[in-house]
Order: structure tokens, then sequence, then C-alpha cells
């Protein structure tokens, strides 16, 4: 798995899931070649082992104004894509 370099902007999460997302993240690059592709392997990955309802959004530009759960909020950069994964 190739790692890249994360630039996190703000986390509200625990520290496993702070790490899941990244790894989660770098392996969906590796496998896919969409942002589409990209963000239904996060989604998929989180509603499968930390309980639905996660949204995730993958892109280079896009504004965002979102509910979610307490704790359970990430937005981070790998390289110019951004990230935004939340739980509902």
């Amino acid at each position: 798995m190739t790692e890249r370099k994360v630039t996190w902007v703000i986390c509200e999460a625990d520290i496993n899931i702070k790490t899941e997302v990244e790894v989660q993240a770098n392996a969906a690059l590796d496998k896919f070649e969409t942002e589409r592709e990209i963000s239904y392997h996060i989604k998929k990955y989180f509603d499968e082992n930390y309980s639905p309802n996660w949204h995730c959004v993958v892109g280079k530009s896009f504004a965002s104004y979102v509910t979610y759960s307490s704790k359970h909020y990430i937005f981070f950069y790998i390289g110019q894509l951004a990230i935004l994964l939340y739980k509902l």
C-alpha cells in the first residue's frame, strides 16, 4: 500500500477511527481511480465496521454544511484530494 501525505483539517473521532480512515483512504486510492469509487469504498467499510449511517465525500473542490453525530466527523486531504467522512 502506498503511503501518502495526509493533512488533517479536523478530526472529531477517536484514534481508532482516525487511523482506519487513513488506511482505508490509502487502500481506496491504490485500488480505484474515480472519486465516486473511493468514497463508496470508504463509506461501505465504515458502515460495515462501525455501524451505519456514514457518509463520505471525496473531491478536489467542494463545500459542505452537514449535521453529524458527536465525535464522528473527519475532514482531511491526501495531496490535493479532500475527504470528508461523517456519521448521522
